[in-house]
């Protein structure tokens, strides 16, 4: 089980990659359809080598192996000192089923990346409430054939530790102003069912990004009051709204659009919120490092998200 350590304000930062390191890929959740050539290809190109993890082809029911095949998986790659990141082949479903069995102490002895999205939000969020540690929101190799060339290239930049910034154009529901604080957040489905669990997260003072994918509307309103209704969207110092797809209305339509919803919840407050960043279930799902220090900067011409 985790072994929670009192961290820094700049956390177990894992360091960045160089040429010759050595990254796995695993598969915590949903087993894969296609073999990864594509996202070994783009990551050897990369000059990286390329570990795959026993869960890469098999299966159990809907999962890349039975939980307990699945957590051993990344738990061996967890305590491989010489991995230098994790990279989950693909979300779904499964990662809630697997995460308890896995021992994170030797992550904090020797913190490395862990990079993903959608059902991988828990990990993210399980290693920054435990570890206050860093990881990469972005694009998976399952994503990868289909990922535009820019998301590919902020992984890479992600990985290796070069600058990433965002300038998005002006959405005439965004609210401007200025706020600077530790990136956190991803799939809103996830975050809402990891509160009260040991991979919550301490939401005070933090810049907030979400997306999600195939919700109804009024589900997206229900999570989100009920995040208020906890207090986490109470002190933040800023929003960050990606991708919402593949929406879904009931035939009495709800009436209000994603951005409406979110404007509505959070009106109580004044921290800037900005709409449309590339990011999510989406092509163009460009890498944000969640837990690092972000100045969010929201004017009338344009948002911009610039790391610190």
């Amino acid at each position: 089980m985790d072994k929670p350590v009192n961290a820094t304000s700049s956390g177990l930062l894992p360091p960045y990659l160089k040429a010759g390191d050595k990254i796995a890929i695993t598969c915590p959740a949903k087993k894969l359809p296609n073999p990864m050539t594509d996202a070994i290809a783009l990551l050897q190109s990369w000059e990286l080598e390329v570990i795959i993890g026993d869960t890469l082809d098999a299966s159990w029911h809907q999962f890349a192996g039975d939980d307990a095949f699945r957590a051993r998986d990344f738990q061996r790659f967890i305590d491989d000192d010489s991995i230098k990141a994790i990279i989950a082949a693909r979300g779904g479903y499964g990662t809630v089923r697997m995460i308890d069995m896995v021992d994170f102490s030797r992550f904090a002895a020797n913190p490395k990346w862990v990079v993903g999205f959608s059902d991988i939000t828990l990990l993210h969020a399980h290693l920054f409430a435990n570890f206050n540690a860093p990881s990469i929101h972005g694009q998976m190799p399952m994503t990868i054939p289909d990922a535009s060339a820019r998301s590919l290239d902020t992984l890479r930049r992600a990985l290796f530790g070069e600058e990433i910034s965002y300038r998005l154009n002006p959405n005439p529901l965004n609210r401007l102003g200025e706020g600077e604080g530790l990136l956190i957040g991803g799939n809103l489905s996830i975050l809402l069912s990891a509160s009260g669990s040991v991979s919550d997260m301490d939401y005070t003072g933090k810049i907030l990004f979400i997306e999600d994918i195939g919700e109804y509307l009024y589900s997206i309103d229900r999570m989100l009051r009920t995040l208020k209704r906890a207090g986490k969207l109470q002190n933040l110092r800023g929003l960050v709204v990606g991708g919402f797809s593949d929406l879904k209305d009931n035939d009495i339509p709800f009436g209000q659009t994603v951005p409406q919803i979110v404007m509505e919840v959070v009106k109580d407050y004044d921290y800037p919120v900005c709409f449309d960043f590339p990011g999510g279930h989406v092509p163009d799902n460009c890498s944000l490092v969640l837990g690092k220090q972000l100045n969010l900067s929201v004017s009338a011409n344009y948002a911009a998200l610039k790391y610190t």
